[in-house]
């Protein structure tokens, strides 16, 4: 299992990057990302710090710590900016808080998101068949969210990247020790979106491979 979406009570979560780190290294999880909720107020004070402590784990844990950031509800227009900033302070990966149909998030983020060198737009909401052509295009993964609200319009953007052949990512979005995904869990979400057992084993495949790409901390 890898997760590419989770907060620590650095944004808006419940627990110390080491504890959330443990939680999922019971699961036997390979990686999982903190993506702390963060705009320009805040990820220069994110990123190192979350730098520091996945060197710290990542030297005696089996489950490795991604060091990533989620933009969230960041003006269109700042978008990129921001995410060409978090990957100079060293971010291994990118998420944007995408149009979920359940907060007030900026029409025309998506849009944005996926014009920007980022890795993963979460929960995109009512995402357009334009929008997810282009993260295909990109490269750019879109979220089949495993969170209450924002999971409403999974079945929504399962269909659309069918259509389209974008990359799907299916995340938890943890915010407390309750939140994470189990494998049974994380299936449950994708197959419950509408995807065969085929294309769910192809998403943990396609991850895993993400995971691969993704810059190594220096």
């Amino acid at each position: 299992m890898i997760d590419f979406h989770s907060h620590t009570f650095f944004s808006d979560g419940a627990l110390v990057p080491s504890e959330h780190v443990r939680r999922v290294e019971v699961l036997g999880y390979e990686a999982i990302a903190i993506t702390d909720h963060a705009d320009s107020s805040n990820i220069h004070i994110l990123i190192p710090n979350l730098i520091r402590v996945a060197r710290d784990l990542n030297r005696v844990n089996t489950t490795q710590l991604i060091v990533g950031v989620e933009l969230t509800h960041v003006p269109p227009a700042l978008i990129a900016p921001l995410a060409a900033q978090s990957r100079a302070l060293g971010a291994q990966l990118i998420v944007v808080h995408g149009e979920t149909p359940v907060e007030p998030v900026v029409p025309g983020t998506n849009r944005a998101a996926l014009e920007a060198d980022i890795h993963l737009l979460a929960h995109p909401g009512f995402i357009t068949e334009e929008e997810a052509a282009l993260a295909a295009q990109r490269n750019i993964f879109l979220e089949l969210s495993g969170r209450k609200g924002h999971s409403l319009t999974n079945g929504h953007v399962a269909r659309v990247a069918e259509r389209t052949g974008a990359s799907l990512a299916i995340n938890a979005d943890a915010h407390a020790p309750g939140d994470f995904l189990t494998p049974e869990m994380a299936e449950k979400v994708g197959l419950g979106a509408g995807l065969s057992r085929e294309r769910y084993l192809k998403i943990r495949r396609d991850m895993t491979e993400l995971f691969k790409r993704l810059k190594p901390l220096e």
